[in-house]
């Protein structure tokens, strides 16, 4: 989790920021998650995954000086295949359920292209993205 979840993050921000500051500019998007604001349980170590992919975009916005946008998107409950793939019956049952009200995929790609169609002078930082209403 912390290989995919945080030092993914941070390749992909390597690989780029050299050709951003050399060309004088870019966007930079991550991908945290409402884990990113809250724990739940069961699930800490996923959140300070989340939590550490939110300071290092705030930091690398602070940093890099207005040449590079860095927006940060939290996705909360999204319709994805993770149900699907997990082993253990009792598990597996447990995220579909969580997984009633979903967001879909394409609210999150909508999330992604409210902040990078932005003008060159604008940085939108966070857009936290949730279901309208909770399971029950």
């Amino acid at each position: 989790m912390i290989d995919v979840n945080l030092r993914g993050v941070l390749h992909g921000i390597a690989a780029v920021l050299p050709r951003m500051r050399e060309q004088g500019g870019g966007h930079i998007v991550n991908i945290a998650s409402v884990g990113a604001r809250e724990v739940s349980p069961t699930a800490a170590v996923y959140c300070a995954t989340k939590f550490a992919v939110r300071a290092v975009s705030e930091g690398l916005r602070q940093e890099s000086g207005g040449v590079v946008r860095v927006s940060l998107i939290s996705p909360g409950v999204t319709e994805s295949e993770l149900a699907d793939s997990i082993g253990d019956p009792e598990a597996r049952e447990a995220m579909r359920s969580y997984r009633r009200v979903a967001l879909p995929a394409g609210a999150i790609a909508d999330a992604i292209a409210y902040a990078v169609d932005q003008p060159a002078d604008v940085d939108v930082n966070e857009i936290t993205v949730r279901p309208t209403r909770s399971a029950q």
